[in-house]
């Protein structure tokens, strides 16, 4: 599916949570892709960039996390520039900000001066570390977050660094997706009771809170706190991936019996690989398993496979991704503007979702956004 789309933007789009309305004060990382997916799912986001621009060095043309919102430019430092972002609370049902604790509150936009507008709002906190703390007031990233809450330590092969999932464990789990959750409960609280609240998300709590199945397990004696040894972490063998002979590779997830008998039927090993439940044997089941993949290219084995239940996949590059027949066939993936992207999920049947523009240029919405909202003083001052 294509959009067109130039970072105009949209009042608001026609998913669920069309009529709400977010304030979006910039920032980076995981508080511009938790205000992407409010407005994949039909708010009204106004971003409020700061004049010089900040943040990481991308295009705002290709900044895909600002899509479908609008931007207007206001110094939080200037005389009136807390001013104008109070006058956007009034308005709003939601706020986001990412600052460092009591950041927002010295440039007069905290809570309580929000809530003293509007004390139906629901105040967004963004930090990594949360709001209190031995951590709160210093300095981090994605990877120490999820260091500290075991997560990182996870992930990777035994006897060697903790491989980097990039951001989107701590970021976007731990953060974007538990800050989106925080602030629907606590919209629907306040539609009930008429009373705002502040919804403190840290990443190392969303990050912690994602283990909670592992720690079970650990409790019952069926993890293993170390690296590939474990069910679900590379050390099973009918649950990692494997190169073939072109280089690519193949991704099993042959948990169940069932599917594991269809798997190694499939392979090519059934009646000649040792019993998948004696664990003492699974480095040669693994071996056994690598040696096949190794006999054909990663199309040739996706051929094989395809439309089974072995639960095997082809491990596919981001570009290669939006072409996967099933990918392309559901429109996991849409192209605004020219730039391919994921679609908006997850779907819904009576409000479906969409992308309303490509993303918002640092104040391009000034008079639609002070029309819409009925605040006129957004608007330059006449000479």
């Amino acid at each position: 599916m294509a959009v067109t789309g130039n970072g105009t933007g949209a009042a608001s789009g026609n998913g669920p949570l069309a009529g709400v309305r977010v304030v979006e004060l910039a920032g980076i990382g995981p508080g511009p892709f938790a205000a992407m997916l409010l407005a994949d799912l039909g708010a009204d986001v106004v971003r409020v960039d700061r004049p010089g621009g900040g943040g990481l060095a991308v295009d705002p043309a290709h900044d895909i996390t600002n899509r479908g919102k609008r931007s207007v430019l206001l110094d939080l430092k200037s005389a009136d520039g807390p001013a104008r972002v109070l006058d956007l609370v009034e308005r709003a049902d939601v706020l986001i900000e990412g600052f460092r604790p009591g950041v927002a509150e010295r440039l007069g936009v905290g809570p309580a001066d929000c809530h003293a507008r509007n004390p139906r709002l629901v105040y967004g906190r963004m930090t990594g570390w949360g709001q209190e703390g031995p951590l709160a007031h210093t300095a981090g990233h994605d990877i120490a977050y999820i260091a500290v809450t075991g997560a990182l330590g996870m992930i990777g092969n035994p006897g060697e660094p903790p491989a980097v999932p990039a951001n989107l464990v701590g970021d976007y789990a731990g953060g974007s997706l538990y800050l989106v959750i925080g602030v629907l409960a606590a919209l629907q609280h306040a539609r009930a009771t008429g009373t705002g609240q502040v919804v403190d998300a840290a990443i190392v709590d969303g990050t912690a809170h994602l283990t909670a199945m592992i720690h079970g397990m650990m409790a019952a004696g069926g993890w293993q706190d170390r690296r590939g040894a474990n069910l679900l972490d590379g050390g099973c063998p009918f649950y990692g991936t494997y190169e073939t002979s072109d280089g690519g590779y193949m991704a099993v997830g042959a948990l169940e019996q069932q599917f594991y008998d269809t798997f190694t039927e499939l392979l090519g090993i059934a009646g000649r690989a040792p019993a998948r439940k004696d664990i003492a044997r699974w480095g040669e089941l693994r071996e056994a398993v690598a040696a096949r993949f190794r006999t054909r290219t990663r199309e040739e084995w996706t051929a094989v496979f395809e439309g089974s239940d072995a639960c095997v996949a082809p491990v596919l590059s981001l570009r290669e991704a939006p072409g996967h027949p099933h990918l392309a066939a559901r429109g996991t993936f849409t192209d605004v503007g020219g730039t391919v992207q994921p679609a908006p999920a997850p779907r819904f049947s009576a409000t479906p979702a969409a992308v309303t523009g490509g993303p918002a240029l640092p104040g391009a919405h000034v008079e639609s956004v002070a029309a819409d909202w009925d605040v006129p003083a957004l608007l330059p001052k006449e000479a």
